[in-house]
């Protein structure tokens, strides 16, 4: 596992004109739905697809355009429910959920990238998603997945040390 943590990255290349199974669609969303939740609301569901059509139908409004080979997606949906003290922890049970994806993800072969703020901004792509999607009212688009075969080489990005970003207890 800890192998794992450490092997996944955000992969933005090409990918293969290899199918992801359903099986392993729903494995990976199993993984994320199984995350911890605040208070146990459970606030996040998840949108596979893998139809190639509304694939691209999707990727036709994300601007500027990733992952236009990808063969299937994620879409991570939340609701805003207070959980404890009218607080709600939709961003953190999302977070949760789309890590444990993205370790799924790699653990079966694939590659992905945590696509939110990309969807997100001003602009407000997730909406235009939602719409092709038919997301019900409620729910909010916040994360695209692309999943796949990665066509380009792997290539792990060059971390800080343990020591600048980690200590026990004090600062020195």
């Amino acid at each position: 596992m800890l192998d794992l943590i450490n092997s996944r990255h955000s992969y933005r290349g090409k990918f293969k004109d290899t199918p992801v199974p359903r099986e392993d669609l729903i494995k990976i969303m199993e993984a994320g739905l199984a995350a911890p939740s605040g208070c146990n609301k459970q606030t996040t569901s998840l949108v596979a697809v893998d139809d190639p059509d509304l694939l691209n139908e999707l990727k036709s409004v994300i601007v500027p355009p990733v992952a236009v080979t990808a063969p299937a997606a994620i879409c991570v949906l939340t609701q805003h429910i207070n959980a404890y003290r009218d607080k709600c922890f939709a961003v953190q049970d999302y977070s949760a959920a789309i890590e444990n994806m993205l370790l799924a993800i790699v653990a079966l072969g694939y590659q992905s990238c945590w696509y939110e703020g990309h969807i997100t901004d001003d602009d407000k792509i997730n909406l235009k998603m939602a719409e092709i999607l038919n997301i019900p009212d409620g729910y909010e688009l916040v994360c695209y997945l692309p999943i796949g075969v990665a066509e380009d080489k792997i290539i792990l990005p060059k971390k800080k040390s343990f020591d600048e970003r980690a200590w026990f207890n004090r600062k020195e």
